[in-house]
């Protein structure tokens, strides 16, 4: 009996310890490698240099540009160089009832709002009906959790645009690249699947799609 329980408490040491070194590994994983692939798409792919633009818009005018994010602002300024003889409107949805993430706090101490930028809810923007030529949605509307506050936006964006307008999303997408760049972390993103459900809400209807990085999506819509 004392060797039958000696055993068991050996056999279930050892499994506690490799269950130490698999999470252990698992977790060093998932570090190294998230920080290397945020290298590499924010400061080494084309996400910053703006030369997949021609292909999001083509030849679709660009006078009048909306830009939005929910609260982590670090793209604007650098896309008005892109643009000079456009006029934009920056929007800011943060809403910090609802986006009480840690990270989303820290973004905001290091990058506050571009001056001018209007804070406006993600349903209701203080932008006149078919003002503007083109709506960015720019690695910010995942955080809007649900489908139907996403196509709140969508709804918004819509309105906004002229008739031949286009909305340009760029995201992170729930998807196998993802989970092995981040791992739980990718439960943050939207599926594909989600997407289209919340601007199909929307009456959009997809115009292109193409990866700037196999982690990061570009998707142009317009009116359906």
């Amino acid at each position: 009996m004392v060797l039958a329980i000696l055993a068991l408490f050996v056999f279930h040491e050892t499994w506690l310890m490799v269950a130490a070194v698999l999470i252990l590994l698992g977790s060093s994983y998932f570090i190294f490698i998230s920080l290397g692939v945020s290298h590499w798409v924010y400061d080494r792919s084309d996400l910053y240099h703006w030369k997949w633009l021609t292909n999001a818009l083509g030849d679709t005018d660009q006078n009048r540009m909306i830009f939005c994010h929910s609260g982590f602002d670090d793209a604007s300024d650098l896309l008005k160089l892109e643009t000079p003889e456009t006029e934009w409107r920056v929007l800011d949805h943060y809403d910090p009832a609802s986006m009480t993430e840690a990270s989303i706090q820290r973004a905001r101490r290091w990058f506050p709002p571009a001056t001018g930028t209007l804070a406006v809810p993600h349903d209701r923007w203080a932008v006149d009906g078919e003002w503007a030529d083109v709506v960015f949605g720019f690695l910010a509307i995942h955080e809007f959790r649900s489908v139907e506050e996403r196509a709140a936006w969508f709804r918004e964006a819509k309105r906004c645009l002229g008739a031949r307008g286009k909305i340009v999303l760029v995201e992170h997408q729930r998807d196998l690249a993802n989970f092995l760049a981040f791992g739980p972390g990718f439960l943050h993103f939207h599926s594909a699947r989600a997407w289209r459900e919340s601007w199909e809400l929307a009456r959009l209807g997809e115009v292109k799609s193409f990866p700037i990085t196999p982690w990061i999506r570009v998707t142009v819509l317009e009116k359906s």
